[in-house]
């Protein structure tokens, strides 16, 4: 009997310890400050549809006399992207677009994304589950 309870205990140690595993290794969004959008115009650089999150590259259109920015846009995962009607194709590099994300906290030229408009069709993308908020009516 004494093998048993060792045998049980054991195994729930081993699948505690695995789940703890599985839970650190999911990335976070808490380096993205969700009080603050930043908005801007440029072209999709790169779109990476991988997993666990899809990556855009956007060269912002640089104020005057300025030089042009790269951003590192980060999403949600292919797979909910997929259910929002996302597609490996929905960014193409030379797109125009305006974007919408919450930056980094420490400043650097990225963020996560919150809304695309594609300039020349109007299209708009969202990275968001939960459905958009409703206008406020008068």
């Amino acid at each position: 009997m004494k093998s048993s309870g060792l045998k049980i205990a054991a195994l729930g140690l081993m699948m505690s310890v695995s789940a703890v595993g599985a839970a650190s290794a999911h990335h976070s969004f808490a380096m993205f400050d969700q009080t603050k959008i930043v908005a801007f115009k440029g072209t999709i650089k790169d779109f990476q549809w991988t997993n666990p999150h899809v990556v855009v590259w956007v060269v912002a259109e640089p104020k005057p006399g300025a030089q042009p920015d790269t951003w590192t846009i980060e999403l949600t995962s292919p797979g909910n992207l997929t259910r929002m009607g996302w597609n490996r194709k929905a960014l193409k590099p030379g797109d125009r677009v305006a974007v919408e994300i919450n930056p980094l906290r420490d400043g650097q030229h990225g963020g996560s994304l919150k809304k695309v408009t594609l300039v020349d069709t109007g299209q708009v993308l969202t990275s968001s589950l939960r459905p958009p908020d409703k206008p406020a009516t008068p």
